[in-house]
Formats: C-alpha cells, structure tokens, sequence
C-alpha cells in the first residue's frame, strides 16, 4: 500500500492529526487518495452546522472551489471500499474501548429520512413518527434505515450513549416489486442484522433491545444461545405458560404450549398480581431515583417450528415484565 497522499498543494483547512490518529483503526481498507478525501469529508462533517452534505463539507473546511470536487462525490458512489467490513471493525474498537467484557447491550431502531425525488429508487411513504398520533396518522416520504448501536456508558458522560455500529438501508416494497426481488419486512432486516453482529462478536453474550416493531416469533427464533431479545409486546398477546413435561410413554403429537394466561392487561388490574419494586437510576437519558412496580413470569408463544434438539417444544420462552402506572 502506498504512503500518505501528499495533499499539501491543495487549498483549504490541513486535517488535524488528532482526527487522523482517531480514524487510524480504518486505514487499512482504503487508497491513499481516498483515505485523504474521507478525512476532508469526516472534518467537515463535524464542522458543518447544517445539512452534512459534500457540498457543505467542502464549503466548510474551504474546499469549495477545488478543480476536483468531484473525486468527494465519487467516494461514497465509485470508490471501492467495503461498508459492511469497516462496521465490523468499528463495532471491534467500539466493544474493546468501552465494554472490554461482560454482556454487550445493542440497541436497534429504525427511522426515516426525509427524501423526495425520482431518483431515489428506494425511497417509500412511511408513517411519520414524530407527527402522527393515535388519532391522526401523518406520511413521509423518505428512506427508511435500521440502525444498530452500542448502548453503553461513557466515561466523560453522566449518561447512557447509543453509538451507531451498523445501519442497513429497508427498501420500499415498491420499490423491490420494481426489481423483480421478494420484498424484506422490517424484522426480515433485523434478523439479518442481529445474526451478524452475533458473527462480528463470537463468544459473547448480547442483548438486543428494541420496541414493538421487534416483538415477533421469526426474530426471537433466529437468535443463538448467546443472544437475548428484549421487546415490548402488546397488552392483548396472546402468552401460555410452558408445555408440561412430555413422558417417554406419551402418545401423539409434542404439545407446543401449556394453559393460557392471563392478558397483560388483566395483571395490571388484578389485585393479586404480586408487585416487585425496582429503583431506575436513569430514565429517558437523565439521573433519576425513578420508582417502579414490575411483575414477571415465565411464558411461552407460538412461532415458527425449528428442529426439536435446538428449540425444545417448538416455543421460546421469554419474561415479561409489566410496569404497573397505579404505583409508577
């Protein structure tokens, strides 16, 4: 590989050397040419009080009327460089720096991007968020991304950082049809996902954490033993308790579940659900002494089969824990 390009000829603001010994990790993986553009790209992105295009990274770091403003562009649409390896090693510094052991909390979510455009293939109409309510539903038009990150604590920070590791662009199903492609869900992406970050970290224990939209039985099927699903399920799911023991004398089909219990919106009103109060130290990003009333209990749901020897009864377990608003 050839030695640092030799960008002094070209005008604008010198890279730091503090921001070249932070990124040094991912050298590796590019051209000497392309290295020097990205870090011009990386500055200006830090320094750019609006929009992180390249056009205003370029305006802010006083490249603006470089002759060859086109080789940024190029960068993220021709130069050749690997996304999927370099998160592999981001997410390596990532867990060496800040959770050198113990179990490795991810966190994931997806959000939309605003976008319009004929040229954005795989952009979709989406519900929005942030100004939909459940009275009033709002569309955007945009790219959806799916976005894991390590949620661990930061030394110079009183809180609990999400640091982005991987993000996996969901296109729209119109747009798939137009490809003559199956059409991936949201939680088709995330199994993706989770499997391979599982990959990136072999031998250690992670706990993923994400809403509703992560509640389903094909996700929570696919992770390996070394993998915990932490979701928020509706109060009206269906729960059963698990399968009782199956007797070597027992005749016809594995039972997959055991006897219903009662919907989660029946514990919150039953007088004889027995509450465990827990302290939350933080809440919503802040310090806080936060009192709350959980409850859990081991239970089962129906989903898709797997091989008896790695899913004992066709089921996976899972504990529920309901937070009661009459004591919160």
């Amino acid at each position: 590989m050839s030695e640092q390009h030799d960008c002094s000829r070209e005008p604008g603001d010198a890279v730091p050397h503090i921001l070249r010994k932070w990124l040094s990790p991912f050298r590796f993986w590019f051209t000497a040419p392309s290295w020097e553009h990205l870090l011009v790209l990386v500055m200006g992105a830090l320094l750019s009080p609006g929009k992180r295009t390249v056009t205003a990274c370029l305006r802010i770091t006083g490249r603006a009327e470089v002759s060859n403003f086109a080789a940024y562009h190029q960068l993220l649409n021709r130069a050749r460089w690997n996304s999927r390896t370099l998160a592999a090693r981001l997410l390596s510094v990532i867990v060496a720096r800040l959770v050198p052991e113990g179990p490795v909390v991810i966190g994931m979510d997806d959000t939309i991007e605003r976008r319009w455009g004929q040229r954005i293939a795989a952009r979709g109409i989406y519900r929005d968020p942030v100004r939909s309510s459940h009275g009033h539903f709002v569309k955007a038009s945009g790219l959806r991304w799916l976005s894991f990150m390590v949620l661990s604590p930061v030394p110079w920070a009183k809180c609990i950082k999400a640091l982005p590791v991987l993000t996996i662009l969901c296109p729209s199903e119109r747009h798939d049809q137009k490809k003559g492609r199956k059409h991936k869900l949201l939680t088709d992406w995330a199994r993706q996902g989770v499997l391979q970050l599982c990959r990136w970290l072999p031998g250690r224990e992670i706990i993923f954490v994400g809403d509703s939209s992560f509640a389903v039985h094909t996700l929570a099927a696919a992770l390996p033993d070394t993998a915990t699903l932490i979701t928020r399920l509706r109060l009206d799911a269906s729960l059963f308790a698990p399968p009782d023991q199956r007797h070597e004398h027992t005749l016809g089909r594995p039972a997959q579940k055991g006897r219903p219990l009662p919907k989660l919106k029946t514990l919150l009103k039953d007088a004889k659900t027995e509450w465990q109060r827990i302290v939350a130290s933080s809440w919503y990003g802040k310090q806080t002494d936060k009192t709350l009333d959980v409850t859990s209990e081991p239970a089962s749901g129906i989903g898709v089969e797997r091989p008896q020897d790695q899913f004992a009864g066709f089921s996976f377990a899972i504990h529920q824990a309901v937070v009661n608003p009459r004591r919160s």
